[in-house]
């Protein structure tokens, strides 16, 4: 990891984690209970840092694993993708067993270290439960988490995967086995709600996937969709894709800056309802 770019980071503590006989590097923010927050790619940008430190200034401890990518490296060159740098971490995340990138009706194996280091992170900062964030690549992965009952707080930011090349099988997929989904089902019966981000016109995150959550999850599926159509009011381009990153748009009133305000008094409300009161 080059050293400039974990500058970018040096307000974070940073330690490991192992689990299963896989250690990853780990960056915490803050005090409270735990919001594992689990970058898109091309890695934890310092758009992603961002986000953590708004985490981290509701009370709450943001711990960012990093699963892929140079940890601090901007995903961005001026105004434009760093397609080179998108390239190199995609490349690897797309082979690996871990992440099953293409994979329909199966869940990704990296959920179970992610679900260990839920665990530990709960017993580390105490609280009700833990909160979690994946966007992108990893935007659906919060929903395989969900299957424990002490993730509370589960928000999917545009959800990429499984890839979707074509055909509408793989486009309202959700990346969890059968019986994942039936354990989230349960879950959701009883009350628990998931929180999912898009924007309209990305088909990165088809609309087709949020179809299915609010077939498979009903009223406890939170679905916001945030016109990008050609000639959309706040002006979001028509390929935007990260709505708490690099499309964030803070102007009050934007839709991005409602959507972010929202994700962040799910994670408060859940995780801190003394002050929430």
């Amino acid at each position: 990891m080059a050293t400039a770019s974990l500058d970018e980071l040096s307000d974070f503590e940073r330690s490991t984690f192992t689990h299963d006989g896989k250690t990853r590097d780990v960056f915490r923010l803050g005090e409270g209970p735990a919001v594992i927050v689990m970058a898109e790619m091309p890695g934890i940008t310092p758009k992603v840092a961002d986000f953590a430190r708004r985490v981290a200034a509701e009370g709450l401890t943001a711990t960012l694993p990093h699963l892929f990518g140079e940890p601090g490296r901007p995903g961005m060159k001026g105004s434009r993708p760093d397609v080179g740098y998108t390239l190199k971490s995609i490349g690897p995340a797309c082979v690996a067993k871990e992440f099953a990138a293409f994979a329909t009706g199966r869940t990704a194996p990296v959920i179970d270290w992610l679900r260990a280091l839920s665990k530990s992170e709960w017993e580390r900062c105490g609280g009700p439960g833990v909160g979690a964030v994946g966007m992108c690549w990893t935007g659906g992965f919060a929903l395989g988490m969900m299957v424990d009952d002490h993730l509370l707080a589960p928000v999917l930011s545009q959800p990429s995967l499984p890839i979707a090349l074509k055909g509408k099988k793989a486009k309202a997929d959700l990346h969890l086995s059968p019986e994942d989904v039936a354990k989230v089902k349960v879950r959701a019966a009883a009350g628990q709600c998931v929180l999912g981000l898009r924007f309209t016109g990305d088909r990165l995150a088809p609309g087709e996937r949020f179809e299915t959550l609010r077939r498979e999850l009903g009223d406890n599926f939170i679905g916001v969709e945030i016109d990008s159509s050609p000639g959309n009011p706040w002006g979001y381009r028509k390929v935007a894709h990260s709505v708490l990153t690099e499309d964030l748009l803070l102007d009050e009133g934007a839709p991005t800056a409602d959507a972010l305000a929202q994700v962040l008094a799910f994670f408060r409300d859940r995780l801190r309802p003394d002050a929430a009161a």
